[in-house]
């Protein structure tokens, strides 16, 4: 059968709103969205035309979003108006939520909190999947102890500790993303998988409309997630209406989430023999999505003309970090410092760190360059100032961290093995 341009086989799953088929001599599924809208375990139901390509639209930018940034998902590509194409993945029967203000149902089981009340670090909730009987909340100790299978993976303290951790995160990057548009995530549900194939852990189902709450200005009237569908006594054609342009709202705003970074690191080396050293610090800035241009200027040789150029990325208007790159008697970084209010940061090369650290380490007084000796950890100084005020940056830098957790999570758990 064709479906979307795409031979699918069996249908290997159907819920309220989603369809997935597997494609055949793959390890790939094609996930289809349906025009339903649900709400109270299913109680309430409604065909809402236009629902499906506005939660596919929604959910392949978001998980775009997600891989860009490094986050493992399931998802692969948008294949049609209402369908994507995903790993196949044995999904893993418990719905996380990750909350940053109490509202809803958190204040229902816990009496005495007021509405509004924000979680530092955000409120990690874990809930059966299992409508008979409302999805109940488990605990921590019981998604252990249940010893849940998926796939050939039994999940264990391991598989929940690493899914703890990557939901908190992907929580905390589109928290980021929607504050860009002055928009307030308040909290979220997602759920995991493991690869058919590989065994891996990924985050996978959808991420649309439904499984957030989202309100602009942070002010719980202006919401424009489902739960205004679930609060309506009624239901009538004017309600389903004004449903429908609010999913269409989120749909058109999450193609802002993901903007170019207007960014960059500059490196300034004293001379092109140390072109090796700055090559390293180029190659880790982009590796996070930071342009990363190389220059050859000295501040003993050509002062004059270091001040031209330093004038001119100044003119641009442009969002910098300087990389200062000398060896033996180190004036590049102070005089870039001296001269700009932008951040400046001493990379001394190897070969002179023992002999001249000290002239990059006690500058003048009144100017602001830091020093660090590793190449890697000048671009990685550099792309965190520079995430402070860029999202897309800072949402690679999470990913970066957890991911390094995650294998050294894996690693432990090896080991132990």
């Amino acid at each position: 059968m064709m479906f979307s341009g795409v031979k699918v086989g069996v249908k290997v799953a159907e819920g309220k709103s989603k369809v997935v088929y597997i494609i055949p001599e793959t390890h790939h599924v094609l996930l289809h969205s349906k025009d339903r809208i649900t709400a109270r375990d299913g109680e309430r139901a409604h065909e809402m035309k236009g629902k499906a390509e506005m939660s596919t639209t929604t959910t392949c930018v978001i998980f775009e979003l997600l891989n860009n940034a490094g986050i493992k998902t399931h998802f692969i590509k948008r294949q049609g108006k209402t369908t994507m194409v995903t790993h196949r993945c044995d999904m893993i029967p418990i719905e996380w939520v990750t909350r940053r203000l109490a509202t809803g149902s958190f204040l229902k089981r816990n009496p005495g909190v007021t509405e509004g009340y924000r979680f530092y670090p955000p409120k990690l909730e874990t809930f059966l999947k299992d409508d008979k009987n409302h999805d109940p909340q488990w605990s921590y100790e019981q998604c252990i102890e249940a010893k849940l299978t998926a796939g050939p993976r039994i999940i264990g303290q391991y598989e929940i500790d690493i899914i703890s951790r990557t939901t908190v995160t992907v929580f905390e990057i589109l928290e980021k993303a929607w504050a860009s548009l002055g928009c307030s995530l308040i909290d979220m549900k997602v759920e995991f998988g493991i690869n058919h194939e590989t065994g891996e852990i990924l985050l996978a189902d959808v991420i649309d409309n439904d499984s957030w709450r989202l309100w602009p200005a942070g002010d719980r009237r202006l919401m424009k997630d489902v739960q205004v569908y679930r609060e309506l006594k009624e239901v009538t054609a004017k309600d389903l209406d004004m449903v429908k342009r609010n999913f269409e709202w989120v749909a058109d705003k999450v193609s802002q989430l993901s903007p170019s970074s207007h960014v960059r690191a500059v490196v300034f080396m004293g001379s092109p023999v140390y072109m090796a050293h700055c090559e390293k610090i180029r190659s880790t800035c982009e590796t996070f999505g930071v342009p990363c241009e190389l220059r050859v200027s000295s501040a003993d040789k050509g002062c004059h003309e270091l001040l031209n150029i330093l004038a001119q990325y100044e003119g641009e208007g442009i969002p910098t970090v300087f990389i200062a790159v000398a060896g033996s008697s180190n004036g590049l970084g102070p005089v870039l410092s001296g001269n700009a209010i932008w951040p400046v940061i001493n990379c001394p090369p190897a070969d002179w760190v023992a002999e001249d650290i000290w002239s990059s380490l006690r500058v003048p007084t009144d100017l602001g360059c830091t020093t660090v000796t590793s190449p890697d950890a000048a671009a990685l100084a550099a792309v965190q100032i520079l995430g402070l005020g860029d999202h897309i940056i800072w949402s690679k830098l999470r990913a970066n961290q957890l991911n390094t957790w995650i294998n050294l999570k894996e690693a432990d758990k090896k080991t132990r093995n």
